[in-house]
């Protein structure tokens, strides 16, 4: 056993586990034959998750980020702070 203590950021976590839910969706989109960037902005702009493809779970992946947090996250990003 360790001893010391573990710290954990759950920020980064929550950009981490964006960036990997974004990056599927994507690809799926991609794969799928749609326009990606499209598919994602009129989600997040209408919260409908049939913008966003069935293949590879990738609407069950965005439907588990919460949508202001994927604004926000884009945003930062974005911005680069």
């Amino acid at each position: 056993m360790d001893d010391f203590t573990r710290k954990y950021n759950t920020a980064e976590e929550k950009e981490l586990q964006i960036h990997y839910v974004l990056t599927n969706v994507y690809e799926a989109l991609k794969e799928k034959g749609y326009n990606p960037i499209n598919q994602i902005v009129g989600y997040i702009l209408s919260e409908d998750p049939t913008y966003i493809t069935n293949h590879n779970g990738a609407r069950t992946l965005i439907c588990k980020i919460d949508r202001d947090e994927l604004l926000q996250a884009l945003v930062r990003h974005y911005l680069d702070i």
